[in-house]
């Protein structure tokens, strides 16, 4: 009776060692190692806004700027802020703005930079309501310092003339502005 017992522990415990043999053959390797990274997709937006205006004050109660934008879409991997028609008008705490303008921009997640796309246009009246008017295709502005740049031709309407250039540095807080090289000028003589 006693080697029956033990016959069929044997057996059972054949069983089992088999079992768990071919289980151990049948896990891989691989599958103990770090899980892949999943693709982040980077055009995936996780909000948007259609019809957005935004206005910052400066710490006297100034206006600083005031923005709309036809449409607004935040970027989740990237945190970038896409904007679709953005029209700008930065105050500085002044009665006569820079009205920025552009088709397209982007503004990186702690909007201190803002890319402008595509037919930008710059437009400020003076007290003397005189109109200066920068054209280019792209621009980079950085509404806290109030200061622009490019590295695309630019062109400058106004003061009685017209100059072109390639490149642009431009503070508007204090309205000057420097074209960088190939500068040319036509002005009316009075």
């Amino acid at each position: 009776m006693l080697s029956k017992k033990i016959r069929n522990i044997l057996v059972f415990g054949c069983i089992a060692a088999i079992f768990a043999a071919v289980g151990y053959w049948n896990i891989s390797p691989e599958s103990f190692l770090d899980k892949p990274v999943v693709k982040v997709d980077e055009s995936a937006i996780d909000y948007y806004a259609i019809n957005a205006h935004s206005v910052q004050y400066l710490p006297d109660g100034k206006l600083q700027y005031e923005m709309t934008s036809d449409k607004v879409e935040h970027l989740k991997a990237t945190e970038v802020t896409l904007l679709t028609n953005p029209d700008l008008n930065m105050f500085r705490g002044t009665e006569f703005p820079w009205h920025v303008q552009s088709e397209r921009g982007e503004v990186n997640p702690d909007g201190t930079q803002v890319e402008l796309i595509d037919s930008v246009r710059i437009t400020r009246f003076d007290e003397k309501n005189r109109k200066t008017l920068i054209t280019t295709t792209r621009m980079t502005v950085f509404p806290q310092q109030q200061y622009a740049q490019t590295d695309q031709p630019v062109r400058i309407d106004g003061a009685g003339g017209v100059s072109t250039g390639n490149g642009m540095k431009a503070y508007l807080k204090e309205s000057r502005i420097h074209l960088l090289s190939n500068v040319r000028g036509q002005y009316e003589a009075r």
